[in-house]
């Protein structure tokens, strides 16, 4: 992922993601991480199988990366786990939030200008001037 992509402030949305992980060859359902305190959606990934059954199984947050192919334990590497209180399952089942408490210092892989990981992956919005798009910028403190 490109820096600009993820610390600048040109809106620049990926309406082929879809399409990306249509063709990563597994079966996976969106899968949103949502702080069980604050209700904050941290992360929206996917899951596949393996990853519910891992995430259930280790009490974390689990993904299956739809970029890399493979089981994402958030926090393996960085140490920002996200400790599993909850899974929620939507009306037609084909969605996930799993409701967490984070474990270390953020949950997103993305650092603000301190270092430090950002608490979520929702750190900037859409400015909106005259009713469209003017860039992007960042949230209070995310940056």
């Amino acid at each position: 992922m490109s820096k600009e992509i993820e610390e600048g402030l040109e809106l620049n949305l990926d309406f082929k993601k879809l399409k990306k992980i249509a063709a990563c060859a597994e079966d996976v359902i969106p899968a949103i991480a949502q702080c069980s305190k604050t209700g904050e959606v941290l992360i929206v990934g996917y899951a596949n199988k393996l990853a519910l059954e891992t995430a259930l199984k280790l009490g974390m947050a689990t993904f299956w990366s739809t970029s890399r192919n493979e089981l994402w334990i958030k926090g393996k590497t960085s140490g920002d786990f996200l400790k599993l209180d909850d899974v929620l399952v939507n009306c037609e089942q084909n969605s996930i939030v799993y409701k967490v408490t984070p474990q270390g210092k953020g949950s997103c892989h993305t650092k603000n200008k301190d270092g430090i990981a950002r608490y979520g992956c929702y750190y900037r919005r859409i400015k909106i001037k005259d009713g469209k798009s003017d860039g992007l910028e960042f949230l209070p403190g995310a940056q």
